[in-house]
């Protein structure tokens, strides 16, 4: 069954509120040019591209849960915060897919809470990938997991990836880096 990419509308329907000596407009808040997330009118355009990734990355870290519902949830959170985006602390691509990631962890855990007598089963393996590197990838620890999924999987940044998890880029590649130790063996072909 083939997923469609989500549709981005204004989720919230009309104009925010400005809060009283707030600078307002086109251009106004972070982002500036009126191209950015403060702007009402371009933010499906500034999401737009990120959208794929957005909703890879959904996919694999709250399998149980609508990948579609999880990107939408992460883009009304983005356009509840947009005015907190600063594009000096990061990508708009590193921002979304940390809103991504904190979302798809919510209903991961939504999805456990009701179904507490079974345990969460491992994300199904992409269309046409091996199911022993899915089985070995379910066996890293949670953190070796995000990594390689937002850096293997989504395709991000070291820096996009340090982004999304929180820390530094020198973590995302000591994790990467015990995460493939850790793969190593469990994939090895013997003789």
């Amino acid at each position: 069954m083939r997923r469609r990419s989500p549709r981005v509308a204004d989720p919230v329907g009309a104009e925010p509120a400005t809060e009283p000596g707030a600078p307002s407009g086109p251009g106004a808040g972070p982002a500036g040019a009126g191209t950015g997330p403060a702007d009402p009118a371009g933010f499906a355009g500034w999401v737009r591209p990120h959208l794929p990734a957005m909703a890879r990355l959904a996919a694999r870290l709250a399998p149980a849960a609508d990948r579609d519902d999880v990107v939408q949830e992460a883009l009304v959170r983005a356009w509840t915060k947009r005015r907190l985006y600063d594009p000096g602390r990061g990508t708009p691509a590193a921002w979304l897919l940390a809103i991504t990631a904190d979302q798809a962890g919510k209903a991961r855990r939504r999805s456990a809470a009701a179904s507490r007598p079974t345990p969460v089963e491992p994300p199904p393996p992409a269309s046409g990938s091996d199911p022993d590197l899915a089985r070995a990838v379910a066996a890293l620890s949670a953190r070796q997991r995000l990594a390689v999924d937002c850096f293997y999987y989504a395709g991000l940044t070291v820096a996009q990836t340090a982004a999304v998890m929180g820390c530094s880029e020198g973590t995302v590649k000591s994790t990467l880096s015990d995460a493939r130790a850790r793969l190593r063996p469990l994939l090895e072909v013997s003789p």
